[in-house]
């Protein structure tokens, strides 16, 4: 295991080259339907047609992941966790409106009033930090996630399609607890509602995966990354 300084010197240095990489770099440009598009048919055209996320796999070892996620206009990755897994998501085209979250241990100081009651048949309850709700760009650093830091994570692709490039450190893995699980604020709003003053205390209530999402796989076309 590296030292904690040798890993934080790395993870800047990855932030950095990352920080450089552009949508030409992968042979991508932007697609899909524009903003304008769907506003005109009441909603997203792709809807129940074509997946609203696509995900073009790049590599992956037991170390680390990556890959490009492609979100149409008006798309949504919902509320989840990345358990145990450091990331990094660099916006390549569009904005990204991300809303990031902790989980909080049942012991933690704060509030001590119950949960709102979810929905029959809902998976359990816990509370949360909503810490930050913020919209990146191309030129925005990379959003960074860890362990115990922004760790859950909404994504809304705002006003057209969008496009990330993400790394996950180390990758999903359900044989070794690192499973993917999707939740939703116990407060009658979406994570991507205009919430209130942040950082607050929220309850989060673990559901499915919901129906209306669900991710297509789409060619890479970049250069090919050798290990």
């Amino acid at each position: 295991m590296q030292a904690p300084s040798a890993f934080g010197e790395n993870l800047h240095r990855l932030q950095q080259l990352l920080d450089e990489v552009r949508a030409e770099d992968l042979h991508l440009a932007p697609r899909g339907p524009s903003a304008a598009a769907a506003a005109a048919g009441g909603g997203p055209p792709w809807a129940g047609v074509v997946p609203p996320v696509s995900y073009m796999h790049i590599c992956e070892t037991e170390s680390f992941s990556m890959g490009v996620f492609l979100l149409r206009s008006g798309a949504c990755i919902p509320l989840h966790d990345h358990p145990g897994m450091n990331g990094m998501l660099k916006v390549l085209y569009g904005t990204l409106r991300i809303a990031c979250m902790d989980t909080l241990p049942a012991g933690a100081a704060g509030p001590a009033a119950a949960p709102p009651l979810p929905a029959a048949g809902s998976g359990p309850c816990l509370r949360a930090l909503f810490r930050s709700r913020q919209h990146y760009t191309p030129a925005s650093p990379p959003c960074l996630l860890s362990p115990h830091t922004d760790n859950l994570h909404q994504i809304d692709a705002v006003d057209g399609p969008a496009a990330f490039l993400d790394i996950l450190a180390p990758p999903y893995d359900p044989q070794h607890g690192r499973d993917c699980h999707y939740y939703r604020l116990l407060e009658g709003q979406p994570a991507g509602a205009e919430p209130p003053a942040l950082p607050r205390e929220v309850w989060l209530v673990e559901t499915p995966q919901a129906s209306d999402f669900w991710c297509g796989g789409e060619p890479y076309p970049g250069p090919r990354v050798c290990l």
